[in-house]
């Protein structure tokens, strides 16, 4: 009881440190807060403006695995829709011939039943143990719990692809390429990953709040400082909706004049039932009474999908990002459902991961499917992809592709 406690109270203050950094919160306790954020963003600005310098400096080594690496990744932390672009990527190069492994560190994943301490492990002259096989190409080998939300979704939709988690991305890149024979690897949120060396960094940049307020952690969302986007090879704005971007790219044209830059939109593509067989298509929504749960960073885009098709939207219930929902919490969302004459409930594919597969339910309830479609940039996909699957177009590779080129960002 005390530890559900201590959960509730330490989830109430990450929402309102969350709610600080979007400045949501005002008065005088949320201005200190903001000042101590503050003086802490320097610091972390000072790390990471240091580490890549060390790197560049070649005082910190990157390794070379003898294989083509692309990194997926951003400069934000949250939703910036990079699991259907690391999807769409992996299978377009699979579709090609390449044997692709994609390489996560698993956020949020269980890690080994048993863990050594610190000092055990130090002292310890047993190799470390390999990372953790999602998929092998052929068969889904892990949970969502044990594998991580986003890894067991691409294991999931790319049969055919290797999927491996552990935080150590060259531990894992060389276990892809002995065990597996892989001769391209994905990293999934990999663009602060600086130890593996990379030819292609596919930098995903959220239209809809592209910087934040341009503050690194913890007083904004920037991993790191917005000139970095001068490490891009390309550059993806997701989240489009057709309206003008003329702005935000020439606000990223000022850091990487000659970026290419690929324009794209989720669109959702069909329901699913969770747990269960049925499919429906997305005009079933149309003035039907709506239910919406989701534990995911950007909550507001998956609900405005949903009404953006008419739905009734009645009810709708957040949590933290990567929640994983209690039996407790499902049959509160089931009871409200009910009692509020809901036709159906709806949650995100990457929810709808993190509820057992023998959980069923007393109404409908469906996931919403989404996929990425590119609205202008489709040559320079193309090309990105040509450039990794055909050996006459590696010579193409310039030294923007290269991280640890010369020229560091400012």
């Amino acid at each position: 009881m005390a530890l559900n406690r201590l959960k509730k109270r330490l989830n109430q203050f990450e929402l309102y440190t969350i709610e600080v950094i979007l400045d949501k919160r005002h008065g005088k306790r949320a201005a200190c807060y903001k000042t101590l954020l503050w003086a802490l963003s320097l610091l972390f600005r000072l790390i990471a403006k240091s580490r890549w310098w060390l790197y560049q400096k070649r005082l910190l080594q990157d390794q070379y695995l003898g294989c083509l690496v692309v990194v997926v990744g951003n400069l934000t932390v949250g939703g910036t829709g990079k699991t259907p672009v690391v999807e769409k990527f992996a299978r377009a190069l699979a579709d090609r011939g390449r044997k692709v492994a994609i390489l996560s560190r698993g956020y949020k994943s269980r890690g080994p039943a048993t863990r050594r301490p610190w000092w055990q492990r130090l002292l310890s002259d047993r190799a470390p143990p390999p990372p953790k096989v999602v998929s092998d190409g052929t068969s889904v080998l892990l949970d969502s719990e044990t594998a991580g939300d986003e890894p067991f979704m691409l294991a999931r939709n790319l049969p055919g692809v290797v999927v491996l988690v552990d935080k150590n991305r060259v531990k894992s890149g060389t276990y892809a390429i002995r065990k597996f024979g892989c001769d391209t690897l994905v990293l999934d949120d990999g663009f602060q990953y600086l130890p593996l060396k990379s030819r292609l960094n596919l930098l995903l940049v959220d239209k809809t709040n592209p910087f934040g307020n341009r503050q690194l952690l913890p007083r904004g969302i920037l991993r790191e400082p917005v000139s970095h986007i001068r490490r891009a090879s390309y550059v993806f704005l997701t989240k489009c909706d057709g309206r003008d971007n003329r702005a935000l790219i020439a606000d990223i044209r000022r850091y990487h004049p000659t970026v290419d830059i690929i324009e794209c939109a989720h669109r959702p593509a069909y329901l699913q039932e969770v747990n269960g067989p049925r499919r429906e298509e997305l005009s079933c929504l149309q003035g039907r009474r709506v239910g919406a749960f989701s534990g995911i960073a950007a909550p507001d885009s998956f609900e405005n999908f949903l009404r953006q098709f008419r739905a009734n939207l009645i009810y709708t219930r957040r949590f933290l990002d990567h929640y994983r929902f209690t039996g407790e919490d499902l049959d509160h969302i089931v009871t409200q459902a009910m009692e509020a004459g809901l036709d159906f409930l709806v949650t995100t594919e990457k929810d709808a991961v993190r509820i057992t597969e023998d959980r069923t339910f007393p109404l409908p309830v469906f996931f919403l499917r989404l996929e990425i479609e590119i609205l202008s940039g489709v040559a320079d996909f193309q090309e990105a992809v040509s450039r990794i699957c055909f050996p006459e177009n590696r010579s193409a590779l310039s030294s923007r592709d290269d991280p640890a080129g010369k020229t560091a960002p400012a």
